[in-house]
């Protein structure tokens, strides 16, 4: 997972998918857009005007675990 935040267009993207693959928009609303690739799968989420929306100053910087299979 990765997560890019751009100030200058206040876009916030969140990659959930890091692989290469070919995906298709999907506009759910005037702010947010699906990234869906393969098997409908959602792989990247894109929020325009992401300081009107997400409290970024509690998500950003981003710290996350990663569940290791055993």
């Amino acid at each position: 997972m990765n997560v890019a935040y751009n100030d200058k267009t206040d876009l916030l993207y969140i990659r959930l998918d890091d692989r290469k693959q070919d995906v298709i928009n999907r506009r759910v609303s005037d702010d947010v857009v699906l990234d869906v690739g393969e098997n409908d799968k959602i792989i990247g989420i894109e929020i325009l005007d992401a300081s009107r929306h997400v409290s970024l100053d509690k998500l950003l910087p981003v710290k996350y675990d990663v569940a290791k299979a055993s």
